[in-house]
């Protein structure tokens, strides 16, 4: 016990001490999961089972009940989260999106997520979860294995995009292709919803370069740095070099991401990639606080703890 308190205390110190260095007031992160417990329970029984999206063992390095979850971001100085929820089936959506709900009622440092899956149903519960005040969707194409640009999703797209509430869309193929990902099936979504804010989760992995062009196309087009850059994706994804020099151009449109609990590795190994990319202190501060905090309207002062 007394090693598993020191090593939290030292994954806590070096977190804390990265966004301090950058005169930060903590961090926001814009790709976290909480989601009802039995759902939970599944993804990481899935995990455990290195099911075929993934293909290769995959630990759960913050498998802890939902409270203590919480008060691990807390004490890492996380001001800002989600609740990346996503249904893989018809009629799931809509009580996902009632038990996000909750969960942001319960817990004000969560940003209000939503989600959505092709179906009828669709246009009406985000029309609700819109009116309800939602501040993020999740789309998963590839879990959910639908493609984005069908027609039942058109009115649910337009009414976000008309919003301008951004959505976090898991539509690259890593960690393994599925019917639907890459940028074609995104970008037709875009072609018809152009002013659309659309969170790029994983930085568009494997398909990098062509969601950096998505990007420099479409000015509401932003990219999370989800497990990019880390030891365990690169060995099998990496990002290209000449592809750094972008890093830099669209450095006001990338954010923080680190798909905790989920991840096979510590927090702060999330954290320390960035600073191995040649980018500069501006770059991590906006990177890391400053664009999510401008995209929504998070002040400084809102997030002291």
């Amino acid at each position: 016990m007394g090693r598993e308190v020191t090593a939290d205390a030292r994954e806590r110190e070096r977190v804390v001490g990265f966004w301090g260095e950058l005169g930060l007031p903590g961090l926001i992160d814009v790709h976290t999961h909480f989601m009802p417990e039995r759902v939970l329970a599944k993804v990481w029984a899935y995990f455990d089972s290195a099911g075929p999206l993934l293909g290769r063992p995959w630990p759960i390095t913050y498998r802890q009940q939902e409270d203590e979850r919480l008060a691990t971001l807390r004490r890492f100085g996380v001001r800002a989260f989600t609740s990346m929820v996503y249904p893989h089936k018809p009629g799931m959506a809509a009580w996902l999106n009632g038990w996000a709900a909750e969960f942001a009622d319960r817990t004000p440092d969560c940003l209000r997520t939503g989600t959505f899956y092709p179906e009828p149903e669709a246009a009406g519960y985000v029309g609700e979860a819109l009116a309800g005040g939602v501040q993020v969707f999740k789309a998963h194409v590839q879990v959910g294995a639908y493609d984005p640009a069908d027609p039942l999703l058109d009115p649910v797209w337009g009414a976000i995009a008309e919003a301008g509430v951004p959505v976090v869309t898991h539509c690259g193929s890593g960690p393994a292709p599925g019917a639907f990902t890459g940028p074609g099936p995104i970008g037709k979504v875009l072609a018809r919803h152009p002013r659309l804010r659309l969170i790029v989760a994983h930085l568009g992995m494997p398909e990098y370069t062509e969601f950096f062009d998505l990007a420099e196309r479409y000015p509401g087009v932003h990219l999370d740095t989800t497990m990019a850059f880390t030891d365990f994706t690169e060995e099998f994804v990496p990002f290209p070099r000449a592809e750094r020099p972008r890093l830099a151009a669209l450095g006001d449109r990338i954010l923080f991401g680190s798909d905790f609990p989920n991840i096979p590795y510590g927090y702060h190994h999330a954290l320390d990639v960035l600073t191995w990319l040649d980018q500069d202190a501006a770059w991590l501060r906006a990177v890391c606080y400053d664009n999510a905090a401008r995209l929504w309207g998070i002040g400084r002062r809102d997030t002291a703890p």
